[in-house]
Protein backbone atom coordinates (compact mmCIF):
# COMPACT_ATOMS: atom_id res chain seq x y z
CA UNK A 1 0.00 0.00 0.00
CA UNK A 2 1.21 3.48 -1.11
CA UNK A 3 0.60 6.79 0.31
CA UNK A 4 0.40 10.10 -1.52
CA UNK A 5 2.86 12.93 -0.31
CA UNK A 6 1.33 14.67 3.20
CA UNK A 7 -0.46 17.57 2.87
CA UNK A 8 1.66 21.15 3.80
CA UNK A 9 -0.04 22.32 7.14
CA UNK A 10 -1.20 25.71 7.27
CA UNK A 11 1.74 27.08 9.75
CA UNK A 12 4.45 29.57 9.30
CA UNK A 13 6.63 31.37 11.70
CA UNK A 14 8.58 34.14 11.54
CA UNK A 15 12.32 33.82 11.21
CA UNK A 16 14.73 36.72 11.89
CA UNK A 17 18.30 37.60 11.93
CA UNK A 18 17.12 40.99 14.02
CA UNK A 19 16.34 39.89 18.35
CA UNK A 20 13.47 40.70 20.31
CA UNK A 21 14.10 43.95 22.24
CA UNK A 22 14.51 43.63 25.63
CA UNK A 23 13.43 47.29 27.38
CA UNK A 24 10.86 48.60 28.62
CA UNK A 25 9.66 51.14 26.62
CA UNK A 26 11.06 54.30 28.60
CA UNK A 27 14.48 52.69 28.55
CA UNK A 28 13.96 52.33 24.68
CA UNK A 29 12.78 55.80 24.05
CA UNK A 30 15.56 57.24 26.16
CA UNK A 31 17.78 55.06 23.75
CA UNK A 32 16.23 56.74 20.39
CA UNK A 33 16.60 60.31 22.07
CA UNK A 34 20.33 59.63 22.95
CA UNK A 35 20.79 57.90 19.20
CA UNK A 36 19.23 61.22 17.56
CA UNK A 37 18.82 63.99 19.73
CA UNK A 38 18.42 66.83 16.82
CA UNK A 39 16.33 64.65 14.71
CA UNK A 40 12.27 65.93 14.58
CA UNK A 41 10.69 63.10 17.16
CA UNK A 42 6.75 65.21 17.06
CA UNK A 43 5.20 67.68 14.91
CA UNK A 44 1.74 68.59 15.50
CA UNK A 45 1.19 70.34 12.35
CA UNK A 46 -2.41 72.31 13.38
CA UNK A 47 -0.84 74.28 15.87
CA UNK A 48 2.99 74.09 14.53
CA UNK A 49 4.27 72.38 17.70
CA UNK A 50 7.45 70.62 17.11
CA UNK A 51 10.18 68.41 19.11
CA UNK A 52 13.30 67.12 18.64
CA UNK A 53 14.31 63.76 20.49
CA UNK A 54 15.85 65.54 23.12
CA UNK A 55 13.18 67.79 23.50
CA UNK A 56 10.59 65.59 23.95
CA UNK A 57 12.07 63.04 26.69
CA UNK A 58 12.58 66.50 28.12
CA UNK A 59 8.80 67.10 28.52
CA UNK A 60 8.28 63.63 28.65
CA UNK A 61 10.36 63.22 31.86
CA UNK A 62 8.17 66.05 33.46
CA UNK A 63 5.08 64.93 32.61
CA UNK A 64 6.57 61.64 34.57
CA UNK A 65 7.42 63.55 37.32
CA UNK A 66 4.17 65.36 37.83
CA UNK A 67 2.15 62.27 37.99
CA UNK A 68 4.80 60.47 40.58
CA UNK A 69 4.06 63.76 41.97
CA UNK A 70 -0.02 63.29 41.72
CA UNK A 71 0.41 59.98 44.09
CA UNK A 72 0.55 57.82 41.18
CA UNK A 73 2.82 54.39 41.94
CA UNK A 74 3.38 51.27 39.41
CA UNK A 75 0.48 49.62 38.38
CA UNK A 76 -1.67 52.24 38.85
CA UNK A 77 -4.09 53.13 36.00
CA UNK A 78 -4.67 56.26 34.09
CA UNK A 79 -6.92 56.94 31.48
CA UNK A 80 -6.65 59.18 28.74
CA UNK A 81 -9.65 60.37 26.82
CA UNK A 82 -8.32 62.57 24.37
CA UNK A 83 -8.65 63.05 20.58
CA UNK A 84 -4.75 62.93 19.01
CA UNK A 85 -2.78 65.72 20.62
CA UNK A 86 0.86 66.40 21.12
CA UNK A 87 0.08 66.16 25.12
CA UNK A 88 -1.70 62.00 24.46
CA UNK A 89 2.26 61.02 22.93
CA UNK A 90 3.61 62.94 26.30
CA UNK A 91 1.40 60.94 28.68
CA UNK A 92 1.84 57.52 26.59
CA UNK A 93 5.66 57.94 27.11
CA UNK A 94 5.55 59.11 30.80
CA UNK A 95 3.27 56.59 32.18
CA UNK A 96 5.53 53.75 30.37
CA UNK A 97 8.68 55.85 32.03
CA UNK A 98 6.79 55.08 35.86
CA UNK A 99 5.28 51.61 35.12
CA UNK A 100 1.96 53.18 35.17
CA UNK A 101 -1.08 51.14 33.11
CA UNK A 102 -2.11 53.48 30.35
CA UNK A 103 -5.96 53.11 29.57
CA UNK A 104 -6.57 54.72 26.37
CA UNK A 105 -10.64 55.60 26.14
CA UNK A 106 -12.58 55.86 22.80
CA UNK A 107 -12.84 59.54 22.20
CA UNK A 108 -16.87 58.55 20.96
CA UNK A 109 -17.91 57.20 23.79
CA UNK A 110 -20.79 58.73 26.11
CA UNK A 111 -21.33 58.82 29.88
CA UNK A 112 -22.58 55.10 29.95
CA UNK A 113 -19.45 53.49 28.36
CA UNK A 114 -17.02 55.65 30.27
CA UNK A 115 -17.89 55.16 33.57
CA UNK A 116 -17.83 51.51 32.69
CA UNK A 117 -14.29 51.82 31.66
CA UNK A 118 -13.36 54.20 35.00
CA UNK A 119 -14.82 51.50 37.14
CA UNK A 120 -13.68 48.02 34.96
CA UNK A 121 -9.84 49.27 35.07
CA UNK A 122 -10.06 50.80 38.10
CA UNK A 123 -8.72 54.15 36.84
CA UNK A 124 -7.86 56.81 39.40
CA UNK A 125 -6.60 59.52 37.30
CA UNK A 126 -8.29 60.62 34.21
CA UNK A 127 -6.41 62.85 31.91
CA UNK A 128 -8.72 64.33 29.13
CA UNK A 129 -9.60 66.98 26.57
CA UNK A 130 -12.04 69.47 27.38
CA UNK A 131 -13.84 69.16 24.17
CA UNK A 132 -13.43 67.31 20.54
CA UNK A 133 -16.14 68.23 18.00
CA UNK A 134 -19.44 67.84 19.62
CA UNK A 135 -18.41 65.90 22.77
CA UNK A 136 -18.04 68.28 26.35
CA UNK A 137 -15.24 65.45 28.35
CA UNK A 138 -14.99 67.89 30.93
CA UNK A 139 -19.60 67.70 31.59
CA UNK A 140 -19.55 64.30 31.22
CA UNK A 141 -16.62 63.30 33.43
CA UNK A 142 -18.66 65.37 35.92
CA UNK A 143 -21.69 63.42 35.38
CA UNK A 144 -20.30 60.51 36.43
CA UNK A 145 -17.72 61.33 38.50
CA UNK A 146 -19.98 60.11 41.64
CA UNK A 147 -20.43 57.19 40.47
CA UNK A 148 -16.62 56.07 40.18
CA UNK A 149 -14.83 55.32 43.54
CA UNK A 150 -11.56 54.73 42.46
CA UNK A 151 -11.30 58.01 40.40
CA UNK A 152 -9.46 60.49 42.54
CA UNK A 153 -7.89 63.09 40.27
CA UNK A 154 -9.34 64.38 36.89
CA UNK A 155 -6.88 66.39 35.17
CA UNK A 156 -8.23 68.62 31.59
CA UNK A 157 -5.27 69.74 29.46
CA UNK A 158 -4.69 72.82 29.15
CA UNK A 159 -5.84 73.75 32.57
CA UNK A 160 -3.75 74.70 35.52
CA UNK A 161 -3.62 71.07 36.95
CA UNK A 162 -2.51 70.35 33.54
CA UNK A 163 0.16 72.93 33.26
CA UNK A 164 1.17 71.95 37.10
CA UNK A 165 1.75 68.04 35.95
CA UNK A 166 3.30 69.49 32.98
CA UNK A 167 5.93 71.54 34.68
CA UNK A 168 7.31 68.39 36.37
CA UNK A 169 9.20 68.11 39.98
CA UNK A 170 12.17 69.24 41.66
CA UNK A 171 15.40 67.35 41.78
CA UNK A 172 14.10 64.74 44.05
CA UNK A 173 11.59 63.50 42.05
CA UNK A 174 14.13 63.62 38.96
CA UNK A 175 15.86 61.00 41.20
CA UNK A 176 12.55 59.11 42.04
CA UNK A 177 12.01 59.01 38.13
CA UNK A 178 15.24 57.32 37.51
CA UNK A 179 14.93 54.85 40.39
CA UNK A 180 11.11 53.58 39.23
CA UNK A 181 12.37 53.22 35.47
CA UNK A 182 15.05 51.47 36.56
CA UNK A 183 13.06 49.16 38.56
CA UNK A 184 10.43 48.20 35.69
CA UNK A 185 10.35 44.87 34.16
CA UNK A 186 9.90 44.71 30.46
CA UNK A 187 6.99 41.78 31.43
CA UNK A 188 4.90 44.50 32.97
CA UNK A 189 1.38 45.36 32.08
CA UNK A 190 1.38 48.92 30.58
CA UNK A 191 -1.46 49.51 28.48
CA UNK A 192 -5.13 48.56 28.51
CA UNK A 193 -6.84 48.82 25.27
CA UNK A 194 -10.68 48.07 25.44
CA UNK A 195 -11.99 46.17 22.29
CA UNK A 196 -14.89 48.24 20.30
CA UNK A 197 -17.87 46.40 22.21
CA UNK A 198 -20.18 45.82 19.24
CA UNK A 199 -21.84 43.37 21.09
CA UNK A 200 -22.00 43.84 25.15
CA UNK A 201 -19.64 46.09 26.80
CA UNK A 202 -16.14 46.33 25.59
CA UNK A 203 -13.31 44.24 27.10
CA UNK A 204 -9.80 45.71 28.25
CA UNK A 205 -7.10 43.81 26.47
CA UNK A 206 -4.16 44.32 28.59
CA UNK A 207 -0.70 44.46 26.74
CA UNK A 208 2.87 44.52 28.68
CA UNK A 209 6.62 47.00 27.02
CA UNK A 210 7.04 43.65 25.63
CA UNK A 211 3.90 43.01 23.18
CA UNK A 212 3.41 46.36 21.67
CA UNK A 213 7.64 47.54 21.86
CA UNK A 214 8.35 44.80 19.56
CA UNK A 215 5.43 44.97 17.64
CA UNK A 216 5.86 48.80 16.79
CA UNK A 217 9.49 48.10 16.17
CA UNK A 218 9.20 44.95 13.97
CA UNK A 219 7.15 46.54 11.40
CA UNK A 220 8.71 49.50 11.63
CA UNK A 221 11.98 47.77 9.98
CA UNK A 222 9.77 46.18 8.02
CA UNK A 223 8.81 49.61 6.70
CA UNK A 224 12.73 50.19 6.33
CA UNK A 225 12.25 53.35 9.05
CA UNK A 226 14.90 55.51 9.76
CA UNK A 227 15.86 58.87 11.33
CA UNK A 228 14.77 60.03 7.93
CA UNK A 229 11.62 59.06 7.74
CA UNK A 230 8.66 61.01 8.58
CA UNK A 231 4.88 59.00 9.24
CA UNK A 232 1.67 61.10 9.05
CA UNK A 233 -0.66 59.50 11.77
CA UNK A 234 -4.21 60.30 11.24
CA UNK A 235 -5.39 57.28 12.90
CA UNK A 236 -6.14 57.62 16.22
CA UNK A 237 -3.83 57.32 19.41
CA UNK A 238 -6.17 55.48 21.56
CA UNK A 239 -6.09 52.72 19.16
CA UNK A 240 -3.21 50.46 18.23
CA UNK A 241 -2.85 51.59 14.80
CA UNK A 242 -2.05 55.03 15.82
CA UNK A 243 -0.08 54.61 19.49
CA UNK A 244 2.18 51.30 18.33
CA UNK A 245 2.18 51.30 14.80
CA UNK A 246 2.25 55.52 14.88
CA UNK A 247 4.11 56.18 17.39
CA UNK A 248 6.07 53.31 19.00
CA UNK A 249 7.14 52.06 15.08
CA UNK A 250 8.27 55.42 14.88
CA UNK A 251 10.16 55.85 18.20
CA UNK A 252 12.33 52.71 18.18
CA UNK A 253 13.21 53.22 15.20
CA UNK A 254 14.01 57.13 14.83
CA UNK A 255 11.79 58.50 12.54
CA UNK A 256 9.15 61.48 13.61
CA UNK A 257 5.88 61.34 14.41
CA UNK A 258 3.39 63.67 12.31
CA UNK A 259 0.18 64.68 13.79
CA UNK A 260 -2.10 66.18 10.91
CA UNK A 261 -5.23 67.24 12.96
CA UNK A 262 -7.06 65.86 16.53
CA UNK A 263 -9.69 63.83 14.46
CA UNK A 264 -9.46 62.43 11.01
CA UNK A 265 -9.88 65.11 8.32
CA UNK A 266 -8.64 64.02 4.43
CA UNK A 267 -7.27 67.77 3.84
CA UNK A 268 -5.34 68.02 6.82
CA UNK A 269 -3.48 64.91 5.96
CA UNK A 270 -3.17 65.78 2.17
CA UNK A 271 -1.51 68.92 3.99
CA UNK A 272 0.49 67.61 6.42
CA UNK A 273 2.23 64.95 3.99
CA UNK A 274 2.71 68.06 1.61
CA UNK A 275 4.18 70.98 4.14
CA UNK A 276 5.84 67.97 5.83
CA UNK A 277 7.19 65.84 3.27
CA UNK A 278 6.00 62.78 4.84
CA UNK A 279 7.37 59.30 3.47
CA UNK A 280 4.63 57.27 5.28
CA UNK A 281 1.13 57.48 5.58
CA UNK A 282 -0.93 55.45 7.91
CA UNK A 283 -5.31 54.79 7.39
CA UNK A 284 -8.03 52.65 6.97
CA UNK A 285 -9.42 52.08 3.75
CA UNK A 286 -11.93 54.50 4.21
CA UNK A 287 -9.36 57.43 4.76
CA UNK A 288 -7.95 56.26 1.58
CA UNK A 289 -11.20 56.88 -0.21
CA UNK A 290 -11.87 59.97 1.41
CA UNK A 291 -8.12 61.57 0.72
CA UNK A 292 -8.41 59.80 -3.01
CA UNK A 293 -11.71 61.42 -3.99
CA UNK A 294 -10.94 64.79 -2.45
CA UNK A 295 -11.53 67.47 -4.86
CA UNK A 296 -8.29 69.15 -4.63
CA UNK A 297 -6.62 66.08 -4.36
CA UNK A 298 -4.58 66.87 -7.64
CA UNK A 299 -3.34 70.20 -5.80
CA UNK A 300 -0.86 68.55 -2.96
CA UNK A 301 2.41 67.68 -3.59
CA UNK A 302 2.96 63.94 -2.34
CA UNK A 303 6.16 63.32 -4.35
CA UNK A 304 7.41 62.78 -0.59
CA UNK A 305 5.49 59.61 0.01
CA UNK A 306 6.61 55.83 -0.76
CA UNK A 307 5.34 53.87 2.00
CA UNK A 308 2.56 53.31 4.48
CA UNK A 309 0.24 50.88 6.24
CA UNK A 310 -3.36 49.78 4.90
CA UNK A 311 -5.24 48.03 7.40
CA UNK A 312 -8.03 48.01 9.96
CA UNK A 313 -10.39 46.51 8.17
CA UNK A 314 -10.33 44.89 4.71
CA UNK A 315 -8.73 46.84 2.06
CA UNK A 316 -10.81 47.23 -1.10
CA UNK A 317 -8.13 46.00 -4.30
CA UNK A 318 -9.15 48.55 -6.57
CA UNK A 319 -8.36 51.43 -3.51
CA UNK A 320 -4.91 49.89 -3.00
CA UNK A 321 -4.02 50.17 -6.71
CA UNK A 322 -4.72 53.92 -6.67
CA UNK A 323 -2.80 54.83 -3.88
CA UNK A 324 -0.10 52.95 -5.64
CA UNK A 325 -0.80 55.23 -8.68
CA UNK A 326 -2.19 58.42 -7.86
CA UNK A 327 -0.33 58.61 -4.56
CA UNK A 328 2.70 57.40 -5.22
CA UNK A 329 3.19 55.12 -2.26
CA UNK A 330 4.60 51.60 -4.15
CA UNK A 331 5.71 50.76 -1.01
CA UNK A 332 2.61 50.96 1.00
CA UNK A 333 1.90 47.98 3.18
CA UNK A 334 -1.40 45.90 4.03
CA UNK A 335 -1.69 44.91 8.03
CA UNK A 336 -3.35 42.87 9.47
CA UNK A 337 -4.03 42.11 13.61
CA UNK A 338 -5.91 42.95 16.23
CA UNK A 339 -5.68 44.68 19.60
CA UNK A 340 -4.84 41.44 21.48
CA UNK A 341 -2.18 41.23 19.56
CA UNK A 342 -0.36 44.29 19.71
CA UNK A 343 -1.32 44.71 17.11
CA UNK A 344 0.10 43.49 13.79
CA UNK A 345 0.47 39.63 13.52
CA UNK A 346 0.89 39.99 9.13
CA UNK A 347 2.06 41.93 6.91
CA UNK A 348 3.09 42.17 2.93
CA UNK A 349 6.88 43.54 2.45
CA UNK A 350 7.32 46.51 0.62
CA UNK A 351 9.07 44.62 -2.67
CA UNK A 352 5.96 42.48 -2.52
CA UNK A 353 4.68 42.45 -6.10
CA UNK A 354 1.12 44.17 -5.92
CA UNK A 355 -0.58 41.53 -6.83
CA UNK A 356 0.48 40.15 -3.07
CA UNK A 357 -0.08 43.27 -1.93
CA UNK A 358 -3.81 43.72 -3.20
CA UNK A 359 -4.65 40.08 -2.69
CA UNK A 360 -3.32 39.28 0.45
CA UNK A 361 -2.58 40.07 4.07
CA UNK A 362 1.36 39.26 4.16
CA UNK A 363 3.33 36.78 5.73
CA UNK A 364 3.72 36.54 9.39
CA UNK A 365 6.03 38.58 11.19
CA UNK A 366 9.30 37.75 12.56
CA UNK A 367 9.00 35.74 16.19
CA UNK A 368 5.57 35.03 15.59
CA UNK A 369 3.70 32.15 14.35
CA UNK A 370 0.28 31.82 12.24
CA UNK A 371 -1.90 28.69 11.13
CA UNK A 372 -5.00 28.27 10.43
CA UNK A 373 -7.51 25.92 12.34
CA UNK A 374 -10.26 23.69 11.51
CA UNK A 375 -12.62 26.24 14.28
CA UNK A 376 -14.94 22.85 15.57
CA UNK A 377 -11.93 20.61 15.97
CA UNK A 378 -8.96 22.84 16.56
CA UNK A 379 -7.01 20.64 13.93
CA UNK A 380 -4.40 22.86 11.56
CA UNK A 381 -5.82 22.63 8.12
CA UNK A 382 -3.84 22.15 5.05
CA UNK A 383 -2.58 24.86 2.91
CA UNK A 384 -5.28 26.53 0.49
CA UNK A 385 -7.78 25.51 3.14
CA UNK A 386 -10.10 27.98 4.60
CA UNK A 387 -10.30 27.95 8.72
CA UNK A 388 -9.64 30.29 11.76
CA UNK A 389 -6.41 31.89 12.03
CA UNK A 390 -5.09 31.62 15.03
CA UNK A 391 -1.45 33.42 16.14
CA UNK A 392 1.29 33.45 18.83
CA UNK A 393 4.22 34.70 20.06
CA UNK A 394 5.49 37.71 22.17
CA UNK A 395 2.07 40.13 20.81
CA UNK A 396 -0.25 37.69 22.40
CA UNK A 397 -1.67 39.90 25.35
CA UNK A 398 -1.67 39.11 28.95
CA UNK A 399 -5.52 38.62 28.72
CA UNK A 400 -8.46 40.88 29.26
CA UNK A 401 -7.99 43.16 32.52
CA UNK A 402 -10.06 41.33 35.67
CA UNK A 403 -12.00 38.92 32.89
CA UNK A 404 -10.25 35.26 33.21
CA UNK A 405 -13.45 33.89 31.42
CA UNK A 406 -13.54 35.98 28.56
CA UNK A 407 -9.75 35.62 28.30
CA UNK A 408 -10.17 31.46 28.12
CA UNK A 409 -12.13 31.77 25.44
CA UNK A 410 -9.51 33.35 22.90
CA UNK A 411 -6.40 31.96 24.33
CA UNK A 412 -6.28 28.36 24.34
CA UNK A 413 -3.58 26.36 27.13
CA UNK A 414 -0.52 26.38 24.64
CA UNK A 415 -1.51 30.69 24.30
CA UNK A 416 -2.53 30.50 20.86
CA UNK A 417 -4.65 33.78 20.14
CA UNK A 418 -8.14 32.61 17.98
CA UNK A 419 -8.75 35.61 16.05
CA UNK A 420 -12.84 34.77 15.05
CA UNK A 421 -11.23 35.76 11.41
CA UNK A 422 -11.80 33.01 8.21
CA UNK A 423 -8.35 32.85 6.25
CA UNK A 424 -6.15 31.14 3.75
CA UNK A 425 -3.25 30.79 3.94
CA UNK A 426 -1.10 29.64 0.36
CA UNK A 427 1.67 27.12 -0.50
CA UNK A 428 4.09 30.56 -0.14
CA UNK A 429 2.53 31.28 3.63
CA UNK A 430 0.56 34.33 2.49
CA UNK A 431 -2.58 34.80 4.40
CA UNK A 432 -5.53 36.14 2.77
CA UNK A 433 -9.11 36.79 5.59
CA UNK A 434 -11.88 35.90 3.62
CA UNK A 435 -14.04 37.22 6.48
CA UNK A 436 -15.43 36.82 10.28
CA UNK A 437 -16.55 33.74 11.32
CA UNK A 438 -19.77 35.53 12.60
CA UNK A 439 -19.60 37.44 9.22
CA UNK A 440 -20.50 34.59 7.45
CA UNK A 441 -23.33 34.48 5.84
CA UNK A 442 -25.67 30.85 5.33
CA UNK A 443 -28.06 31.31 2.39
CA UNK A 444 -29.68 27.99 1.54
CA UNK A 445 -26.87 26.10 2.87
CA UNK A 446 -24.11 27.53 1.28
CA UNK A 447 -21.61 29.40 2.66
CA UNK A 448 -21.57 33.51 1.84
CA UNK A 449 -18.56 35.21 3.03
CA UNK A 450 -19.18 38.87 2.28
CA UNK A 451 -15.65 39.79 1.75
CA UNK A 452 -15.50 38.57 -1.78
CA UNK A 453 -18.80 39.91 -2.77
CA UNK A 454 -17.64 43.43 -1.04
CA UNK A 455 -14.78 42.76 -3.79
CA UNK A 456 -16.74 42.31 -6.40
CA UNK A 457 -18.88 45.38 -6.20
CA UNK A 458 -15.80 47.77 -6.23
CA UNK A 459 -15.57 46.83 -10.06
CA UNK A 460 -18.57 48.54 -10.42
CA UNK A 461 -17.63 52.44 -11.66
CA UNK A 462 -20.06 54.35 -9.94
CA UNK A 463 -20.02 52.48 -6.36
CA UNK A 464 -17.57 54.33 -4.44
CA UNK A 465 -17.68 51.57 -1.13
CA UNK A 466 -19.59 48.44 -0.61
CA UNK A 467 -20.67 46.72 2.54
CA UNK A 468 -22.46 43.22 2.44
CA UNK A 469 -24.65 41.80 5.16
CA UNK A 470 -26.49 39.18 6.11
CA UNK A 471 -30.64 39.83 6.81
CA UNK A 472 -33.14 37.00 8.03
CA UNK A 473 -35.21 35.30 5.16
CA UNK A 474 -38.11 32.53 5.68
CA UNK A 475 -36.81 30.72 2.69
CA UNK A 476 -33.08 30.53 2.42
CA UNK A 477 -32.47 31.50 6.38
CA UNK A 478 -30.47 34.54 5.67
CA UNK A 479 -30.54 36.86 2.38
CA UNK A 480 -27.52 39.33 1.54
CA UNK A 481 -28.02 42.90 1.55
CA UNK A 482 -25.54 45.07 0.13
CA UNK A 483 -24.86 49.03 1.43
CA UNK A 484 -23.32 50.64 -0.76
CA UNK A 485 -22.00 54.21 -1.35
CA UNK A 486 -21.66 55.92 -4.70
CA UNK A 487 -19.07 58.38 -6.44
CA UNK A 488 -20.20 61.93 -6.82
CA UNK A 489 -22.46 62.78 -10.12
CA UNK A 490 -22.94 59.01 -11.02
CA UNK A 491 -26.90 57.88 -11.72
CA UNK A 492 -28.57 56.39 -8.45
CA UNK A 493 -28.51 52.70 -8.30
CA UNK A 494 -30.94 50.03 -7.05
CA UNK A 495 -31.21 46.35 -6.39
CA UNK A 496 -32.32 45.25 -10.24
CA UNK A 497 -29.05 47.71 -11.09
CA UNK A 498 -26.58 45.85 -9.37
CA UNK A 499 -27.83 42.53 -9.84
CA UNK A 500 -27.77 42.85 -13.58
CA UNK A 501 -24.49 43.79 -13.12
CA UNK A 502 -23.62 40.83 -10.72
CA UNK A 503 -25.55 38.40 -13.36
CA UNK A 504 -23.51 36.05 -15.06
CA UNK A 505 -19.92 37.03 -13.05
CA UNK A 506 -21.03 35.34 -9.27
CA UNK A 507 -23.11 32.93 -8.68
CA UNK A 508 -26.71 33.36 -8.16
CA UNK A 509 -26.76 32.77 -4.28
CA UNK A 510 -23.62 35.29 -3.87
CA UNK A 511 -26.35 38.10 -5.65
CA UNK A 512 -27.71 40.49 -3.09
CA UNK A 513 -31.07 40.45 -3.00
CA UNK A 514 -31.37 43.85 -1.09
CA UNK A 515 -29.40 47.29 -2.10
CA UNK A 516 -28.93 50.02 0.26
CA UNK A 517 -27.70 53.26 -1.17
CA UNK A 518 -26.05 55.20 1.90
CA UNK A 519 -24.36 58.27 2.21
CA UNK A 520 -21.86 56.41 4.93
CA UNK A 521 -21.29 53.55 6.82
CA UNK A 522 -21.68 53.17 10.52
CA UNK A 523 -18.17 52.85 11.94
CA UNK A 524 -16.18 52.82 14.90
CA UNK A 525 -13.60 56.06 15.33
CA UNK A 526 -11.27 53.52 14.27
CA UNK A 527 -12.34 53.32 11.03
CA UNK A 528 -13.98 49.46 11.70
CA UNK A 529 -17.71 49.72 9.87
CA UNK A 530 -20.39 48.36 12.34
CA UNK A 531 -22.10 45.48 10.90
CA UNK A 532 -24.25 44.49 13.72
CA UNK A 533 -25.54 47.91 13.79
CA UNK A 534 -25.76 47.63 9.67
CA UNK A 535 -27.93 44.57 10.24
CA UNK A 536 -30.77 45.84 12.41
CA UNK A 537 -30.77 49.29 10.47
CA UNK A 538 -31.76 46.93 7.48
CA UNK A 539 -34.10 44.58 9.27
CA UNK A 540 -35.79 47.38 10.65
CA UNK A 541 -35.72 49.53 7.53
CA UNK A 542 -36.42 46.03 4.82
CA UNK A 543 -39.67 45.59 7.59
CA UNK A 544 -37.70 42.03 7.82
CA UNK A 545 -38.46 41.40 11.58
CA UNK A 546 -37.00 38.42 13.28
CA UNK A 547 -37.60 34.89 11.57
CA UNK A 548 -37.66 31.68 13.35
CA UNK A 549 -34.10 29.93 13.69
CA UNK A 550 -32.61 32.53 11.54
CA UNK A 551 -29.28 34.65 12.94
CA UNK A 552 -30.14 38.54 13.26
CA UNK A 553 -26.25 39.35 14.89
Amino acid sequence: MTTGTPLVPSYASGVSDTPLLGDTIGDNFDRTAAAYPDVDALVEVSTGRRWTYVQLREDVDKVACGLLQAGLQVGDRLGIWAPNMAEWTLVQYATAKIGVVLVNINPSYRTHELEFVLNQAGISVLVAAREFKTSDYAGMIEQVRPNCPDLRKVVIIGSPEWDEVAAGGDAGDRVRLAETQAGLSTDDPINIQYTSGTTGFPKGATLSHHNILNNGHSLGRILGYGPDDRVCIPVPFYHCFGMVMGNLGCTTNGATMVIPAQGFDPKATLHAVAQERCTSLYGVPTMFIAELNDPEFGSYDLSSLRTGIMAGSPCPVEVMKQVVDRMGMTEVTIAYGMTETSPVSTQTRRDDSLELRVSTVGRVLPHLEVKVVDPETGATLPRNTPGELCTRGYSVMLGYWNQQEKTDEVLDRARWMHTGDIAVMDDDGYVNITGRIKDMVIRGGENVYPREIEEFLYTHPDILDAQVIGVPDVKYGEELCAWITQREGTTPLDAAAVREFATGKLAHYKIPRYVMVVDEFPMTVTGKVRKVEMRASSVETLGLGDAAGVRTA
